[in-house]
């Protein structure tokens, strides 16, 4: 194998990978024998026609395509090497030569990690974020607590008002024709959660129980189900039933039921400090990012756009994987949102970049500062993750192997960064 390096503008780089003739016609061979069983040949049983036969009969073009799979898949990992470039997108590959008895010659199209100019990063000034608890905070915790412990009772004397839980019948028409999907029965819906389309719960305050409404909506023109996007709909709705949220009375009793203390002083006083705990921890978070940002922001460096599309194609698979967690396929998600594939792309865009820019960065700071990560972080490290799928550190390490293990070391030297980085900076 010979290789041609060529550096392009916009750190892209083109490598043209020149494969001998004899490691070609091999390959030639190789997807004879995969394919032979899909060729009919006259006097011959499937599969047991020769390739010389089956080259004649189709053309040695018909083999092509798995052969010359086959040797991208061999030698384009020591192509990767030997080029020396830090390759950082999948390659965009063409063949320029393919000719059975010939050299087989393709490219790949490639991006380059950018280099970084660090602007300023020593000493960054930026306002240090306050983690302080007020009466409000304390309040509006006490709050969603009455809310978790809220029940549900049957309003008997009045008529649906915002907040109320009413259970409904209804069936939708468009054009007095009913259409898939706009039927149901003892639906239970919360006015004011806007958890239906147009104005259909506004429709419902001042009806009563039991009495039959009709509800006059539009659908979005962005609406999953292109059939009804855009179009006027009525639904007839049957009220069954009416219900109100009764919170309970914030006391010492409640206190009582809701924690370990006895009054509510002792509560308001837990929960204080509780608060003040994760509002420490955010803002520690916060002067981080603040200071990143701030590092970023000084910093020039030109990212190719093959880089950027492989960050939005590796967010998208992430996410995927988090949706089929929760038992929805991408397909189903689009279909809930109204959501495109370009649309989510394009939305993923500005975060995928303002990641590749800070990693980036951040390995900057760690090449001028010379940081590494320290044997007992690696360590620790390794015994959190063999904690987490409950096996011994030296099981965990050895399945990660050298390249997780020197990925894992890289992301610590990241964090070694950005403490280095919020220990010089001045939060004022």
């Amino acid at each position: 194998m010979s290789l041609q390096v060529e550096k392009l503008e916009k750190n892209m780089a083109k490598l043209t990978v020149e494969v001998p003739a004899e490691q070609f016609d091999e390959a030639l061979k190789t997807s004879y024998k995969k394919n032979k069983n899909r060729f009919n040949i006259p006097g011959f049983r499937k599969g047991k026609a020769p390739q010389a036969l089956v080259e004649k009969m189709y053309g040695a073009e018909i083999l092509y395509e798995d052969a010359v799979d086959a040797v991208i898949n061999d030698t384009y990992r020591g192509a990767m090497d030997e080029s020396g470039l830090d390759i950082v997108s999948r390659p965009e590959i063409g063949v320029e030569q393919i000719e059975k008895g010939k050299n087989l010659i393709y490219t790949a199209l490639v991006a380059v990690k950018p280099e970084v100019t660090l602007g300023e990063y020593k000493g960054i000034e930026v306002e240090r974020a306050k983690p302080e608890v007020t009466e409000e905070d304390i309040e509006a915790e006490l709050k969603k607590v009455q809310e978790q412990n809220s029940r549900l009772v049957t309003v008997e004397d009045r008529p649906v008002e915002n907040g109320d839980q009413v259970l409904i019948d209804f069936d939708g028409y468009i054009d007095d024709e009913p259409f898939e999907g706009g039927k149901a029965e003892s639906y239970a819906l919360t006015i004011g959660s806007h958890s239906f389309i147009d104005t259909f719960e506004e429709q419902l305050i001042g009806k009563n129980a039991e009495e039959n409404v009709e509800v006059h909506v539009t659908f979005p023109e962005e609406y999953h189900a292109k059939e009804l996007a855009g179009k006027p709909a009525v639904f007839k709705v049957v009220i069954h039933e009416i219900k109100k949220k009764e919170l309970p009375e914030l006391d010492d009793e409640f206190a009582g039921e809701v924690s370990e203390f006895e009054t509510m002083e002792e509560y308001k006083a837990d929960i204080k400090a509780k608060l003040s705990e994760t509002k420490q921890q955010r803002a520690t978070t916060e002067n981080e990012n603040n200071v990143v940002e701030k590092v970023v922001a000084n910093a020039s460096m030109e990212i190719p756009e093959a880089m950027i599309e492989e960050q939005v194609s590796s967010t998208l698979e992430d996410y995927a994987r988090r949706m089929r967690s929760q038992g929805l396929t991408m397909e189903q998600y689009m279909q809930f949102t109204g959501m495109t594939a370009e649309r989510l792309r394009e939305d993923i865009r500005p975060q995928a970049e303002k990641r590749i820019r800070t990693r980036l960065v951040l390995e900057a700071v760690v090449a001028a500062e010379k940081l590494e990560a320290s044997e007992g972080a690696v360590e620790a490290e390794i015994k959190k993750m063999a904690d987490t799928y409950k096996m011994e550190p030296e099981r965990a390490k050895e399945l990660m192997g050298e390249e997780g293990l020197r990925r894992m070391k890289e992301d610590l030297a990241v964090q070694e960064a950005v403490d280095f980085l919020v220990a010089e900076a001045k939060l004022v």
